[in-house]
């Protein structure tokens, strides 16, 4: 029940907002290093010639990101508020840092879109004594997303959000509850997420413990991320470790 009450306070709070979330890129994508130059002899006159345009280095599909180099194809937005997402890397590791209560931050793999895939993800809460963590999979700024949250006083739950209008966002509880499988210590946590059809396979610490079918939600597909969210204690500040996203597989 009181994951019920905190989604439609959710509702509530990013209704509220009167900023649209913009995608903010947190890195360019690297460039390829122009091709070596044959040195010329003296006694040759060089033709004139054209300097190819450096091309961007292709960016993965699937991959494991452990936050060490660039952040190519990795865009960032916030809701909860009209400030820009607090998004930084330290010692490779990515932290989302929320310095208001109720704000939510996103950080989505920009480059690809994905219908069946699996997203896993390392994470430490390191202030804020109520926060979550969380991983979205299908997000399209038309159709929705869907996001699977794992709060540090041992509750989950899955919301499906969509944007309304500008700046208006609807988040609609799909399931919630509480797990043994979430530490309440506030050290590391793994989870996964894997979209495939019309279910949902959560992860805890390595262990499969519930299957959400999601049926009646009509998103074909869309982009993969993480979420942080704070509540009333401020700061709350999530440090992400690694990001894996793989193909599915059915469990």
């Amino acid at each position: 029940m009181k994951k019920l009450l905190l989604a439609g306070f959710l509702l509530l709070i990013t209704a509220c907002q009167s900023a649209t979330p913009t995608l903010e890129p947190l890195s360019s994508p690297t460039a390829m290093l122009s091709p070596s130059r044959t040195p010329v002899s003296a006694t040759d006159t060089p033709a004139p010639t054209s300097t190819p345009e450096p091309s961007p280095t292709p960016l993965p599909r699937f991959f494991t990101n452990e936050f060490d180099a660039s952040l190519a194809g990795w865009v960032a937005l916030q809701a909860g508020n009209d400030t820009a997402p607090n998004v930084s890397t330290e010692n490779s590791r990515l932290i989302l840092r929320a310095d208001t209560p109720h704000a939510w931050l996103y950080v989505l793999y920009a480059p690809e879109d994905y219908v069946d895939v699996r997203v896993d993800t390392t994470f430490e809460p390191r202030a804020g004594e109520l926060s979550s963590a969380g991983l979205i999979c299908r997000y399209s700024e038309e159709k929705g997303w869907i996001e699977f949250n794992v709060s540090n006083d041992g509750t989950y739950n899955v919301l499906y959000g969509a944007w309304l209008d500008t700046g208006i966002a609807n988040y609609l509880p799909i399931v919630s509850g509480e797990s043994e499988y979430i530490k309440l210590d506030n050290s590391p946590q793994e989870i996964g997420l894997t979209c495939q059809g019309a279910t949902l396979f959560l992860y805890m610490n390595g262990k499969l413990f519930r299957n959400v079918d999601v049926s009646r939600f009509e998103i074909v597909g869309g982009k993969v991320g993480i979420t942080a969210s704070s509540f009333e204690n401020v700061p709350a500040i999530i440090a992400f470790d690694k990001v894996t996203v793989s193909e599915s597989h059915t469990p």
